[in-house]
Order: structure tokens, then C-alpha cells, then sequence
């Protein structure tokens, strides 16, 4: 006799297809994040994508599942995507930090953003996390339809420094994004200088 699967774990299940369909051609793994004793009752069930460079992008991404389950409303909630240079146990870690950040009060959206209380990497400027529209993928992977009517929208954790996030509070998200846009930012460089 099967298990009856619960609407969470249809969830997570429906973002997993939802990125591998959309990164076909790209090898993607699934691991399962435990967060420990003390957080796992928080998600239960995490699991990040970790999606290889592939005909679609030269980097790697690592998508959460998960997320949406623990702060849905009327079968909407959020899932995120960060975009690296290269494959590290360092952004499994940040994932599952975003997430269980997400869950533990701070209900990210969209233009919010969360300190990662260290830099992105050794060595980067880049220490918040601005919750931003999946620029580097489009609304494709934005959008994923969920079973029984349900939505995840899947948003860009993209790396940015203090002083930016600053510059946000101040003159906007938009004014921000005008400044990246101008200095063309390598999103994935860990060590690309501020914009402000």
C-alpha cells in the first residue's frame, strides 16, 4: 500500500520537474538539505537543485524546493534560484540559509533582501542576498505551475554588497538595478566591485 502523498511534497516535486524541464540538457542533482535537529521541523523536506553549466547558461544555478510549502498562501509561495561560477558545497549551504530565513519569520519577496552575515565567498565585497526577478533565466523559470491550481514563483538570490543594499532602502529597487544595468555587472563574480 502506497503512501498518499502530502500537498508539500506534490510541491516540491512539481518545482523539481519544472527545473529539469526547463534546463534540459543540463545534468541536475538533487540533494536533500537537512538543516539539523534544531531547524528541520522548519522544512522538513528542503531539497536544492544544483544545476550544471549546459546549453542554456555556462553556469551553475542552485534552485530550491521546498520553500514554497512553508510560507504558501492560497497555493502561492516563493522558491529561489542563485546563480555561481562554479559548484560548492558554499551555496548549498547559502540556499538552505535563505530558506530556512524565509520560513523563520522574515517572509522574503520580491526586492527584500537578507544579510548573509559573511562574504558570498572568501575574499568578495558581496555579503546580502537581493531577492530580485530571475533576470539571468526569464519568466519561464519564474513561473511554476503547481498540482491543484497552486504557484511557485521562483526568484533570483542574487549577491550584493552592503552599501547596495543601502542604496536600495534609499533610492529604490529600480534606481539599483538601473546601476547594475550601467555597469554591466558579472553577476557571477563573486568579486566584482560594488556599484556604489
Amino acid at each position: 500500500m502506497s503512501e498518499r502523498k502530502q500537498p508539500a511534497d506534490r510541491a516540491a516535486e512539481a518545482v523539481e520537474a519544472h527545473v529539469r524541464a526547463f534546463f534540459a540538457g543540463h545534468v541536475v542533482e538533487t540533494v536533500a538539505y537537512d538543516l539539523g535537529p534544531e531547524r528541520s521541523e522548519v522544512l522538513p523536506d528542503l531539497r536544492v537543485l544544483v544545476v550544471g553549466p549546459g546549453p542554456r547558461d555556462d553556469s551553475w544555478a542552485y534552485v530550491t524546493a521546498g520553500c514554497w510549502s512553508a510560507a504558501e498562501k492560497d497555493g502561492r509561495g516563493l522558491e529561489f534560484v542563485m546563480t555561481a561560477h562554479v559548484r560548492d558545497q558554499r551555496f548549498l549551504d547559502l540556499m538552505a540559509m535563505l530558506a530556512y530565513y524565509h520560513r523563520g519569520g522574515h517572509r522574503l519577496d520580491l526586492e527584500h533582501s537578507m544579510p548573509i552575515g559573511e562574504p558570498w565567498v572568501p575574499g568578495s565585497a558581496c555579503d546580502h542576498l537581493l531577492i530580485s526577478l530571475p533576470y539571468l533565466h526569464g519568466p519561464d523559470l519564474e513561473h511554476c505551475p503547481l498540482p491543484g491550481g497552486g504557484h511557485a514563483r521562483i526568484l533570483w538570490a542574487l549577491p550584493v554588497t552592503r552599501a547596495e543594499t543601502e542604496y536600495r532602502r534609499r533610492h529604490g529597487h529600480e534606481a539599483l538595478e538601473r546601476l547594475f544595468d550601467a555597469a554591466e555587472i558579472l553577476p557571477t563574480d563573486p568579486f566584482r566591485p560594488s556599484v556604489v
